[in-house]
């Protein structure tokens, strides 16, 4: 039974270490793409369940529990903190599924639970600090027996956090889901509707993941809450059948979340000239020149990229181009997704409207408003996407008059 203890030990060893690894890279992976954000949240995520692991194999190693100093730190330290967990599984859902989605500061909310996981630590230092002053006496077996008692009752907001947040991801990838195959992402080319299918699916994967283990987390807590059951389980078991699988995940997370997902690469093809796109052979040379001249007509005559609304289905009703040909020649011929042809107008009328003297009544949300963008985070990413720098960013360096600087401290 040693020799089975020590191998379970050094997996759950492993699984933390090579989390710590992943969410590294995930952390600090460079680039400003639109994943960036579902990349930290993601190393977040897995940050948290190594952490917990690394907290179940201090729990097992005997100096921790025979030395002063091991007991000082396994009392001080927090290592298991769960309370994050689902908030995090739950905004990367809607970071991987929404490219306009951010982390806004109403959401902080979510976190505050966290107290329920450091409160143990936090009691301990005070306790600590209290008996070194001499302003209580020591009672440490009637204070480690309370936090024992608050340790084992803590699992049970631990797992309806994480069961509330793994359901309403689920639920909104449902939702998701439906938008989908219903096509109201019309705006996006076929390869790239393509990509948010394979997205969608190996992110439904994860959340039946974290739902399978919240079924399995209360198949195990109902007994160990049982005081009767409690020592029975844990001498039988330990807490193996719960922290392997989590190891499992974080492999998982590990191997999809980042040596898959986030080592794609979408080479950006270069812009073509008009000339150089009839060279293209991918539909009729007639229609390509026809269509290529009617979208150069539409925006930069008729200006339709001023229209919030604007979407693949109302461009081509006004140029009278079928929608599966616009999209081809955009994204075959021009390289280009539908947003990326539209937004190129909107962050040009934008470059020129901050250079003019009257701009600077405006802030930059009622500059973007007024050029055809509907949202602020959309019109954000797609600036420094283009210019390679935000908005505040462009303004300091072309330098703009302080007034508007001071109107674009966003």
């Amino acid at each position: 039974m040693h020799v089975i203890s020590n191998i379970l030990n050094t997996i759950v060893l492993l699984g933390a270490l090579q989390g710590f690894i992943v969410a590294a890279l995930l952390n600090y992976t460079k680039g400003n793409d639109p994943s960036r954000l579902s990349r930290r949240l993601l190393a977040r995520l897995i940050f948290f369940l190594s952490l917990a692991c690394l907290n179940l194999y201090f729990y097992e190693q005997s100096w921790i529990q025979n030395t002063t100093v091991g007991a000082v730190l396994s009392a001080i330290v927090p290592l298991l903190i769960l309370m994050p967990v689902g908030p995090l599984l739950y905004f990367y859902v809607q970071s991987r599924i929404d490219r306009d989605f951010t982390m806004q500061k109403k959401y902080r909310w979510h976190f505050v639970p966290v107290v329920i996981d450091i409160f143990p630590q936090a009691a301990a230092i005070v306790y600590i600090a209290a008996m070194l002053l001499n302003l209580i006496k020591n009672t440490t077996h009637s204070f480690g027996a309370f936090i024992d008692s608050y340790d084992a009752y803590s699992d049970i907001p631990r797992w309806v956090s994480w069961a509330a947040y793994s359901y309403l991801s689920f639920r909104y990838l449902l939702k998701a889901r439906k938008k989908i195959d219903s096509g109201v992402f019309e705006n996006g080319t076929p390869g790239e509707l393509e990509i948010s299918r394979k997205r969608l699916q190996s992110t439904f994967t994860l959340v039946k993941l974290f739902l399978a283990f919240a079924g399995l987390w209360l198949v195990f807590i109902i007994p160990y809450m049982i005081p009767k059951y409690s020592n029975k389980l844990i001498n039988a078991v330990d807490w193996y059948p719960l922290y392997i699988p989590i190891v499992c995940m974080i492999y998982w997370l590990g191997i999809k979340g980042y040596f898959i997902d986030y080592r794609e690469a979408y080479p950006a093809a270069p812009t073509l000239s008009l000339k150089k796109a009839a060279s293209v052979n991918l539909l009729p040379q007639h229609v390509i020149d026809q269509s290529v001249l009617a979208l150069d007509k539409a925006m930069k005559e008729e200006k339709l990229w001023l229209n919030p609304e604007l979407s693949l289905s109302v461009l081509s009703a006004h140029c009278q181009i079928p929608a599966k040909t616009i999209s081809t020649v955009l994204n075959q011929v021009l390289h280009k997704s539908f947003n990326e042809f539209v937004n190129e107008f909107r962050i040009e009328a934008v470059k020129q409207k901050l250079s003019l003297p009257e701009s600077k009544e405006l802030t930059i949300a009622g500059l973007a408003y007024d050029c055809g963008f509907n949202s602020l985070p959309t019109f954000q990413r797609a600036f420094k996407s283009m210019t390679g720098m935000s908005p505040k960013e462009y303004v300091a360096n072309n330098d703009i008059s302080p007034e508007t600087n001071d109107q674009i401290a966003i």
